[in-house]
């Protein structure tokens, strides 16, 4: 137990009965389920009205602050499509922003960093992270652990890859050329910088899981832009960090990126109880990339929600059939939800996945 831990009183491990034994938790831990789970990235925000008119007029960043429009936010679909697990709403750098990081998210663009990091002493903009500079995620998961009762919550939070892209481009970039740049021109000041955000990252997921969180999924969005020999030297032992970092509280821990499908195998290796899979590989492929011992999650394609509702119960019952023989599987998108999708179309799928693999 942390000393964090022992000063709040706060358990590190999921202590509720019904919470242990959800649908979701059983399929992380690879266990029979009595249906396939169902949560979508994204979930929680762009794409419900509702979100829209909560957050009116409340920049992005400080809507990540108020623990009561979290928690109602976080709750949103959970009543409205029935999904098996709540996602904690927050974004990737909000603990870059705490720890004093000039950052800002701008409508239509993303996060847009202030002063990049790109030479030894820009490092210094990197403190540690304490549990006082998130005090809002512990007051929020307190008051959604309260209202969830038996429906597991996830905390989440970005790898050190796609952190630190955001933090050496200055925002988002399509071909990432100062972060590779960096990370081929001064391998030591980029392990260095990794490793520090693995550290943040760390403490980060820490405060969720001791308010609450009853598994965890770090994002590493940009690390499909590598090939498989980089990520493994250069990106690897960060993330291996993270992971080992969290392992003793004993809740699942997801891996997830985009562009991934040569990179499943060593995302498994770096330490994820369940690796996420985009739609671009079949989850029985992406089962034998992976190797036994681990869950999957994933992996419809997010653009078909756009279809017919017919087109979406087959594409469905495909990725269902892909997964049959997989040890465990959480039933997700291979991306977040895109802002314009029909919140109908969300609420049918879910429940379409629960008729279709009831037990």
């Amino acid at each position: 137990m942390s000393a964090n831990t022992e000063a709040t009183g706060q358990q590190p491990s999921v202590t509720n009965d019904a919470v242990k034994d959800s649908a979701f938790l059983k399929a992380c831990r690879r266990e029979p389920v009595p249906h396939t789970p169902v949560w979508f990235m994204r979930q929680a925000g762009r794409s419900l009205p509702e979100y829209h008119k909560v957050r009116e007029g409340i920049p992005m960043l400080e809507s990540c602050t108020r623990p009561e429009l979290v928690a109602e936010i976080t709750l949103q679909p959970v009543r409205r499509h029935k999904v098996d697990a709540a996602v904690y709403f927050s974004d990737i750098v909000v603990p870059l922003k705490a720890i004093g990081i000039d950052l800002d998210i701008k409508p239509g663009v993303g996060p847009v960093i202030a002063n990049p990091i790109r030479t030894r002493a820009d490092l210094d903009q990197l403190r540690d992270l304490t549990p006082e500079d998130v005090w809002y995620v512990t007051e929020a998961m307190g008051l959604l652990t309260a209202e969830l009762g038996g429906t597991p919550l996830i905390g989440f939070a970005g790898a050190p890859f796609t952190l630190a892209s955001y933090l050496v481009e200055g925002g988002p970039s399509r071909n990432h050329e100062h972060t590779k740049a960096l990370m081929y021109g001064d391998p030591q000041l980029w392990a260095d910088l990794l490793d520090r955000l693995a550290e943040i990252t760390s403490a980060f997921l820490k405060v969720q899981i001791e308010a609450g969180a009853s598994a965890v999924q770090l994002f590493d969005s940009w690390v499909g832009a590598l090939a498989p020999a980089d990520y493994k030297r250069a990106v690897m032992p960060a993330s291996q960090k993270v992971f080992q970092a969290v392992e003793s509280y004993g809740v699942p821990r997801i891996h997830f990126g985009v562009g991934t499908g040569e990179l499943l195998g060593l995302m498994g290796e770096a330490g994820a109880d369940v690796v996420g899979v985009d739609w671009r590989v079949p989850l029985d492929e992406a089962a034998r990339r992976v190797g036994p011992g681990k869950a999957l999650q994933g992996n419809f394609d997010p653009a078909i929600l756009f279809s017919t509702p017919e087109a979406v119960e087959r594409k469905a019952r495909e990725v269902l059939d892909a997964a049959a023989g997989l040890e465990g599987h959480v039933f997700n998108l291979g991306h977040g939800v895109p802002p314009n999708t029909d919140p109908d179309a969300l609420t049918r799928l879910v429940e379409y996945v629960h008729t279709q693999t009831a037990r």
